[in-house]
């Protein structure tokens, strides 16, 4: 009987050798693609910045900028305001008051 119980004790050592290697090939296998995923995100993501940025820099100099303004010739004269009257009722005439016709 005691030999049988080593057998079964080297047996369970044996499956527990394999399930720890298997989970140990897992976890690395895991550990890489997490990295190669990464990896892939930051390209995609600096691709897509850069894109950006090309694309708005020949934006920017395909569009022609506004036009700016040029200067005009200067006008010889500013038209002056009209003089005022001095003493209005001099060159109107007053008004007259009108009469009601009685009723």
């Amino acid at each position: 009987m005691a030999a049988g119980g080593s057998r079964q004790r080297a047996k369970t050592q044996t499956e527990r050798a394999r399930l720890y290697a298997a989970r140990t090939e897992w976890h690395q296998r895991q550990i890489r693609r997490r990295r190669r995923d990464t990896i892939i995100a930051v390209v995609v993501g600096a691709l897509v910045v850069i894109g950006a940025v090309v694309s708005q820099t020949l934006h920017a100099q395909v569009t022609a900028p506004a036009p700016s303004p040029s200067p005009t010739a200067p006008a010889s004269e500013t038209p002056s305001p009209t003089p005022t009257l001095t003493n209005p009722s001099l060159d109107s005439p007053t008004p007259v008051p009108t009469q009601t016709p009685d009723q």
